[in-house]
C-alpha cells in the first residue's frame, strides 16, 4: 500500500515521504496512530497544503523533546528490589519500573520509551538504559538498583 508519512518513522521515512509498506502494517499501526494517510491524489493535495503547518508542529515536538532530554540526561534512578543474599533479584526491574519511577520524579515517560538493550535489569548494581523521548533524541539514564533482604 502507498502511504504519505505525517510524522518521522524509524526505518521507515521522515515527514512527507511517500513509501509502499505492507498493507496491514499501514492498516492496523501507521493509519490508526495518525503517522499516516492513504497515497491517494486528493490525500496529496491536502498534504501540500498542510506541509508547513504540519513541519512547524514536527519541530515544536522535537524541541519539547530535546527540553526534556536535556533535563533528563545523566539522571540517577533509585529501585529497591527483593533480591538474595548473592545479588541476583527475585523479580527483575522491567520498562515499567522505570517509567514509573521517572513519572514519579515528574518527567512524562512512557514504558514503551524506555529500552532495556539486554533485557529486564536482574542484578543489583547500575545498569545504563535509553530513553526515547523522540525518534532524534535519545537519552541515557543510570538505574540503580538496591537489594533488600527478606
Amino acid at each position: 500500500m502507498q502511504i504519505i508519512l505525517l510524522d518521522k518513522v524509524v526505518n521507515l521515512g521522515g515527514l512527507g515521504d511517500l513509501v509502499k509498506v505492507k498493507d496491514g502494517y499501514a492498516r492496523n499501526f501507521l493509519i490508526p496512530s495518525g503517522r499516516a494517510r492513504r497515497a491517494t491524489a486528493a490525500a496529496k493535495a491536502e498534504f501540500e497544503a498542510k506541509r508547513a503547518e504540519l513541519e512547524k508542529a514536527a519541530a515544536e515536538k522535537l524541541a519539547a523533546s530535546q527540553a526534556e532530554g536535556a533535563k533528563l540526561e545523566g539522571k540517577v534512578i533509585k529501585l529497591t528490589q527483593k533480591a538474595g543474599v548473592d545479588g541476583r533479584l527475585f523479580g527483575s526491574v522491567t520498562n515499567g519500573d522505570i517509567a514509573e519511577e521517572l513519572n514519579k520524579q515528574g518527567f512524562k515517560v512512557l514504558k514503551s520509551q524506555v529500552r532495556l538493550p539486554n533485557g529486564p535489569l536482574k542484578m543489583v548494581g547500575d545498569s545504563t538504559v535509553s530513553v526515547s523521548l523522540h525518534t532524534d533524541v535519545l537519552v541515557e539514564v543510570t538505574v540503580s538498583v538496591y537489594g533488600e533482604t527478606a
